[in-house]
């Protein structure tokens, strides 16, 4: 009994002392812990620090290479400026009436705008007029008066030398002769007045007909029916379209590679599959000292159907002019090869955007000139990362040596 006693006594629980786990156990489970923690902190910044952190790359641009590009000597950017442009405003202040133009449409020289609310001018001019007829209707008064006085002076004289009329009568009309003579001088004046006045109130009139100065084509949204406009406002604004040239910033150091009349190959952004032949017609006559440029003058030599202002354009001086046959083909899309890397079983590219980069799927012709023809993939001027790392994925925020 005594035995069992003290086997059961060794079975008592004692609640005196919390039980918990031993100190390997608690080490063990801290481990654990912190190894699952880092598992998970190494997939966070293996797949999201590209997304949270910016990455410094090194970028490229997709361009065109033209099929005359043995012959090409220099290369520069311009946009397309007409050399003839008008800002019409009117030249009195008053209330817009009426609009005849848009936007987009032709006019000729002389071609009416607008027009001003002209009521209180017009009013202004029939008044002026009145005025200009009631001078003439004196001055006839005074001629009338005059020639009255003339005649009888005349008579008076014949009597006077017959003694038949005292000379103080005489002598009375040939001073009211005089004063005749100068009313009627004075009213000839006051013609003059009246009709310069009518004349300066009919061309303030004629002021608030706004027309076109030139020739050329509304480019912006005219002023609305109904704005207050003057000497300072813009009613509207117009180019000619026969005179736009390309303005293109040429690095000062390869000036002396182009000369006038160059044969030139002009494409626009607009259209990069399409190109214009051109030949260079002005230099500038001055240094941009900030860009080390100086800008060049380009004509286009074909039809410019398509082509509107400020269209940015990349102007090649060539060494000989174009062909027909050369004209007709296409230039090629290229790429650095290292900015085309594999993903997914697939050729792809890193486009930059907004400090971003998208991953853009691309199929890869073959080598042009140390490049890589893209047959399909982003438009020319694209801005792509070259040498993209393996954690670069869409989304990955990104800094170059620009930004």
């Amino acid at each position: 009994m005594d035995q069992l006693s003290s086997d059961l006594a060794s079975l008592k629980i004692s609640r005196d002392e919390p039980t918990g786990p031993s100190p390997a156990r608690r080490t063990v489970t801290v481990l654990l812990v912190l190894g699952a923690l880092g598992g998970v902190g190494y997939f966070l910044v293996g797949k999201l620090g590209a997304v949270v952190f910016k990455q410094d790359v090194e970028e490229t641009e997709i361009a065109l290479i033209s099929p005359s590009q043995a012959s090409i000597s220099v290369t520069s950017t311009g946009y397309v400026v007409p050399q003839i442009t008008s800002k019409v405003g009117a030249k009195v202040n008053g209330r817009l009436e009426k609009v005849l133009v848009k936007e987009g449409d032709v006019v000729k020289a002389g071609d009416v705008i607008a027009t001003l609310a002209s009521a209180d001018q017009r009013s202004a001019v029939a008044a002026a007029g009145s005025r200009v007829l009631a001078a003439r209707a004196r001055a006839e008064t005074a001629r009338a008066n005059l020639a009255e006085v003339t005649r009888q002076l005349e008579r008076t004289r014949g009597l006077l030398a017959g003694n038949a009329v005292p000379r103080a009568q005489f002598e009375d009309l040939e001073t009211r002769a005089a004063s005749l003579a100068e009313s009627q001088k004075a009213a000839q004046a006051d013609i003059a007045a009246v009709e310069a006045e009518a004349r300066t109130l009919r061309v303030g009139m004629d002021d608030r007909v706004i027309v076109s100065p030139i020739d050329g084509t509304v480019v912006a949204k005219p002023a609305a029916i109904g704005e207050m406009v003057g000497p300072s406002s813009l009613i509207a604004e117009l180019a000619d379209f026969a005179s736009i040239l390309v303005e293109t910033d040429v690095p000062e150091a390869r000036l002396g590679q182009i000369t006038p009349g160059a044969p030139c190959e002009i494409v626009l952004d607009a259209y990069p599959n399409k190109r214009y032949r051109g030949v260079a017609v002005e230099f500038g006559k001055r240094v941009n000292r900030a860009k080390a440029t100086v800008v060049v003058k380009v004509r286009f030599e074909d039809p410019t159907d398509g082509v509107l202002p400020d269209m940015a354009a990349r102007v090649s001086f060539l060494r000989e002019k174009l062909t027909d046959a050369a004209l007709q083909e296409k230039p090629k899309k290229v790429v650095a090869p290292d900015a085309v890397v594999e993903r997914g079983g697939r050729k792809v590219v890193f486009v930059i955007d907004d400090g971003q980069v998208k991953e853009t799927p691309v199929l890869v012709g073959g080598v042009v000139g140390g490049s890589l023809e893209l047959q399909e993939g982003p438009a020319p001027g694209t801005r792509v990362v070259r040498n993209p790392s393996a954690e670069l994925r869409t989304g990955s925020k990104v800094k170059t040596s620009d930004n």
